[in-house]
């Protein structure tokens, strides 16, 4: 007869009984590698959704701040807590295209998103920059958007190497309620 502690016993059991090891779920990356949410062509309108951003509520589009030609949101599937994305409200998919009004506003809004960034998180420096086209990174290569990504010394753990997982320690619409709340 076998006891209650037996493996044989408990392996059925692993999905709700505590096992020893601690397990970090990250439900919300299956959308991401399923692609949800990726526009299904290059055409601007309901399909893209930085382009569906600029029409929603703020809170629903992760929209925290505005200018008059881009605005500032929540990355849905996030680098590190705070990862802002910079968009024009055009959809145009190369940064050579974008007028000199929109150029100079990305750089402000920009500049705006690491005061929100600075006052609501204290990071201690950050990574910014596009992926220019599907094969030099960009996830949504239709609608130009710039990545501000606050980071901290020891934000990096074996996590995204062992588990191709991040773990955040708040929801997003937590961050983005308090990045709102800094930008003005």
């Amino acid at each position: 007869m076998r006891s209650p502690g037996d493996a044989t016993d408990r392996a059925g059991d692993l999905a709700g009984e505590p096992d020893g090891f601690q397990r970090l779920w990250t439900p919300h990356r299956m959308a991401y590698i399923g692609r949800e949410n990726r526009p299904a062509d290059d055409a601007a309108g309901d399909g893209c959704p930085f382009c569906r951003a600029v029409w929603l509520p703020d809170e629903q589009g992760l929209v925290i701040g505005r200018g008059e030609l881009t605005y500032a949101l929540l990355n849905l599937y996030p680098y590190n807590s705070g990862h802002v994305l910079v968009c024009p409200t055009r959809h145009v998919a190369d940064y050579a295209d974008l007028t000199t009004d929109e150029l100079a506003e990305l750089g402000e809004v920009t500049r705006r998103a690491m005061a929100a960034l600075r006052t609501a998180y204290a990071p201690q420096g950050f990574n910014i920059g596009m992926n220019l086209g599907e094969v030099a990174g960009a996830g949504i290569a239709a609608h130009l958007h710039q990545h501000v990504v606050p980071r901290w010394r020891g934000d990096s753990n074996f996590l995204p190497i062992v588990a191709r997982t991040r773990a955040l320690p708040e929801l997003l619409a937590d961050t983005r309620a308090r990045l709102a709340a800094a930008w003005s």
